[in-house]
């Protein structure tokens, strides 16, 4: 599998999950446009930075542009920034809630628009980076799963309507293990506790989501579009089990 001479444009490249996809399609050959809202103290080898926010509907355009202008062309744009702080949905506010849809969602959309007519000269794909809090019940984060399961439909629909022209894909990340994992998970200790508890034994990391990343912009997997791939080692062990198990001691 080689990329060598293609574009790949991917958001929030340079951390975490985006920084192992960057790396990860550089090694085989890419130029990677990579944008954020604070540049990285170092990039992939072969890539260009570009500073902005993508929830302002006008980066979009501003993005694609940048990419032509560096490389001429635009082979995959993989939709890899988004997030949203866990906060009670009863204390979360509008713009809370605007900042979480409009990065999470919005911006994929602008952003693919944008990238359209690229894509389209080059036969190109996009990539939509999405999360098992779009299959799940997501309390305490409802606008970040709700703009994830928005971004499946988002998927499926330009896959059907964009065809034959751009292939559409997402994945549906599970728990990975990146820089900020720690602060999120109480430490090593509770990394640890865990990834003892799923059903793989250990958190993804971000190579396991580049990989899944590289299939599906391989051209030669030209009939690969609508997919949702689930990357998340098994998935969840629904929290039914432990409350039966625990009942079933207690009768």
């Amino acid at each position: 599998m080689s990329f060598k001479d293609k574009t790949i444009i991917v958001t929030g490249g340079g951390r975490g999950i985006g920084r192992g996809i960057s790396e990860s399609f550089a090694a085989k050959g890419a130029k990677i446009i990579i944008c954020g809202r604070r540049e990285p103290d170092s990039l992939p080898a072969n890539s260009h930075f570009m500073s902005l926010d993508i929830r302002e509907a006008e980066s979009a355009k501003a993005l694609i542009d940048f990419a032509l202008d560096k490389t001429g062309r635009v082979d995959c744009l993989i939709n890899n920034a988004g997030g949203g702080p866990p906060v009670a949905s009863k204390d979360a506010s509008p713009n809370l809630t605007q900042k979480v849809i409009a990065l999470n969602l919005l911006a994929p959309i602008n952003l693919a628009q944008a990238a359209y007519a690229p894509l389209k000269t080059s036969g190109g794909s996009i990539v939509n980076i999405s999360s098992v809090s779009a299959t799940r019940s997501s309390p305490g984060s409802v606008a970040y799963g709700a703009a994830k399961a928005g971004l499946l439909n988002v998927t499926t629909s330009l896959a059907m309507e964009w065809a034959p022209d751009i292939r559409v894909n997402a994945i549906i990340v599970g728990l990975v293990k990146t820089e900020a994992s720690a602060d999120h998970y109480g430490g090593e200790k509770g990394m640890a506790h865990l990834a003892s508890n799923l059903p793989m034994g250990r958190m993804g990391a971000p190579e396991d989501i580049a990989k899944a990343c590289l299939f599906l912009a391989d051209p030669s997997n030209s009939y690969v579009s609508g997919a949702c791939l689930e990357v998340f080692g098994g998935g969840e062990p629904p929290s039914f089990l432990k409350i039966a198990e625990e009942a079933h001691k207690l009768g």
